[in-house]
């Protein structure tokens, strides 16, 4: 237990104390930020009052509400992912700098050290996760808020779901890596990428609908529409308070993705969290594998 805490507490300071790579956790997020609040938010805003029909008045503060709610739940999809990767890089510094392989041979035990990897990576992802979310929260504050406590701790628990899952990811892909090269490879195309393909950047039910098939299959589509539904949930209660049409409130639902469909049947939010997990556990499972298959090598 000593030489597991001392590992887990090297790796996490090694990653806060790195600038380079605690930045670099930050790039796909603050594009993210720049995106809305330059482009993409006046776009959603203007696309979802345009579906309004005459006659509705809707307040804009609940429009910012859903707006801000769509941005904070993207925020962090891609922030559970992306930062995950970028603190599991430790692990290829440590094994291009020879550090990896002086632990191996040190009293220390793979599986302690594998575990430290993996617990490290999730704490260090969770931390700035949490900080994207205080953020996020404060910006729906000022621009229209209808979260409860109720809706923010069902959030919090999201994150933690969605933490475990990308570091799970991140330590099964880069478990395999051995140079900087290799790494910065697979940081960039998931840097750029996953955000496209879980529905961070754009709702899928905008994408074609042969596209929208094969993404029902990832489940990182399904941890953003999970995290929408809760970052949303206050919005469409006040809708309903407010006695807007069913009909309008179910289109804002799809759009924005909260009803997910997979070959044309609604995803309920209890399989998405059965994805997820189940998902994740066979990461995990992966990882424990591959860690023993290199013990062996």
């Amino acid at each position: 237990m000593t030489q597991f805490s001392a590992l887990f507490k090297r790796n996490t300071k090694l990653f806060f104390k790195d600038k380079g790579l605690f930045f670099t956790s930050l790039i796909t997020p603050l594009i993210l930020l720049v995106l809305y609040s330059v482009f993409l938010g006046k776009v959603y805003k203007d696309s979802f009052l345009m579906a309004v029909p005459e006659g509705i008045t809707i307040e804009d503060s609940l429009m910012n509400g859903l707006v801000g709610g769509q941005l904070l739940s993207s925020l962090l999809a891609v922030c559970c992912v992306t930062v995950a990767f970028c603190s599991n890089l430790l692990m290829v510094q440590d094994k291009s700098s020879g550090a990896y392989k002086d632990l191996t041979v040190s009293p220390v035990k793979s599986g302690t050290l594998s575990l430290a990897y993996y617990l490290s990576c999730a704490f260090s992802t969770f931390v700035v996760c949490f900080v994207a979310l205080v953020a996020g929260l404060f910006y729906l504050y000022v621009t229209g808020w209808y979260m409860t406590l109720s809706h923010i701790l069902v959030l919090v628990g999201d994150v933690v779901i969605m933490v475990l899952f990308g570091t799970s990811l991140s330590s099964l892909v880069i478990c395999k890596l051995t140079t900087q090269g290799q790494a910065s490879a697979v940081g960039s195309v998931v840097s750029s990428v996953y955000g496209f393909i879980c529905g961070a950047y754009m709702p899928i039910s905008s994408f074609p609908e042969g596209l929208q098939k094969v993404l029902g299959f990832l489940p990182g589509t399904y941890g953003t529409s999970l995290l929408r539904n809760h970052c949303l949930d206050g919005v469409f209660e006040e809708m309903q308070r407010q006695s807007l049409p069913g009909e309008l409130i179910t289109g804002f639902k799809d759009v924005v993705d909260c009803n997910l469909y997979v070959f044309d049947t609604r995803v309920e939010v209890s399989a998405m969290y059965a994805v997820l997990v189940g998902v994740t556990a066979l990461l995990v499972l992966g990882y424990i594998l591959l860690c023993r298959f290199q013990k062996k090598k």
